[in-house]
C-alpha cells in the first residue's frame, strides 16, 4: 500500500512539474507573451499590442502543449481574442479576487491593473516585503506591498518615451529621440540637450518619488525596491535606491498566480 502511495504521489509530482503556462501581459504599448512551466519562464516574445491578433496568438502556441493560458490585461478591447486563441484551454484572467500571495488594502480593488497585481505578487515571492515595484512602462508606476504582506496602492507618472514623444509632436524644430545614457548633464546639441532632460530628470523624478513613499510608509525600514518594465535598465543604473532589476517581473507574477491557483 505504501507503494502504491509513493507511486501517486510521484505521478502527481511529475504531472505538476509538466504543468505549462501560456503568460500573456497585455499592456497599452506592448504585449509579451512566454511559455512557462511551474518553475521557470522561458525567452518572451513582444509585439505592439495594436497588431495583437487572435490568430498571432494562435500561430505563437502551435507547436506546444499548453495547459492554461494566464493573462493580465489593461487593455479590455483585447481581451476576447485571447478567449478566442485558447479555444478550450483553460484561461486564467489576473484580478484581485485570485489567490496572489499578498493580501489587497485598497477601495476599489477591481480597478488595480492587472499587471501592477501581477508586480506585487512577484516582487513578494522572489524578494520579499516590504516591498516596492517600479515599473517602467507607458507609465511608469510604483506599486507598494506593506510589512503585512499586502498590497495597499501606489503611484503613476508619465512614462519615459511619452514625455520625450510629447516634446517631438508638440515642437516644431526637437527631433524625436533615442533614449539612450547621456554623456554629460550640459548639452552640446539639441539631441544631447533633450537626452540630458529625459535621463537625468527622469531620474530626479524616480528619487523623489521613491523618497516620499519611503519617508510616508516605512521610516527607518528595510524596503526591497524592485524595478521592471522597458527602461528599467537605463533608469536603474544610477540609483542605488533600487535593489534589482527584473526585466520580466510581471510575467514572472503570471506565472506565481498560475501555480496558486
Amino acid at each position: 500500500m505504501l507503494d502504491g502511495v509513493r507511486r501517486s504521489v510521484s505521478a502527481l509530482f511529475l504531472v505538476a512539474r509538466a504543468s505549462r503556462y501560456l503568460l500573456i501581459d497585455i499592456s497599452n504599448s506592448f504585449t509579451k507573451l512566454a511559455f512557462a512551466t511551474r518553475t521557470r519562464i522561458e525567452r518572451p516574445r513582444r509585439i505592439a499590442t495594436g497588431r495583437l491578433t487572435s490568430a498571432w496568438v494562435r500561430r505563437a502556441r502551435e507547436k506546444h502543449k499548453i495547459d492554461m493560458f494566464v493573462v493580465s490585461s489593461v487593455v479590455p478591447k483585447k481581451n476576447r481574442l485571447v478567449q478566442q486563441a485558447a479555444e478550450k484551454t483553460k484561461v486564467l484572467w489576473l484580478n484581485p479576487r485570485l489567490k496572489l500571495g499578498v493580501g489587497i488594502d485598497y477601495p476599489k480593488p477591481k480597478s488595480i491593473g492587472a499587471d501592477r497585481l501581477a508586480n506585487a505578487a512577484a516582487v513578494t515571492a522572489l524578494y520579499g516585503y516590504p516591498a516596492i515595484v517600479v515599473d517602467f512602462g507607458t507609465a511608469v508606476t510604483f506599486d507598494i506591498v506593506s510589512a503585512c504582506r499586502t498590497y495597499i496602492g501606489g503611484v503613476i507618472a508619465p512614462g519615459l518615451e511619452a514625455m520625450t514623444n510629447f516634446l517631438y509632436q508638440r515642437t516644431a524644430l526637437l527631433p524625436k529621440l533615442s533614449l539612450k545614457e547621456p554623456r554629460r548633464a550640459i548639452g552640446k546639441s539639441t539631441i544631447e540637450a533633450m537626452l540630458s532632460g529625459a535621463v537625468f530628470g527622469y531620474r530626479g523624478l524616480v528619487r523623489e518619488i521613491l523618497a516620499r513613499i519611503r519617508a510616508e510608509q516605512f521610516p527607518r525600514k528595510k524596503v526591497y525596491i524592485v524595478a521592471t518594465g522597458g527602461y528599467a535598465r537605463l533608469i536603474a543604473a544610477q540609483l542605488p535606491e533600487i535593489d534589482a532589476v527584473r526585466p520580466h517581473l510581471t510575467l514572472e507574477g503570471l506565472r506565481i498566480a498560475a501555480n496558486l491557483n
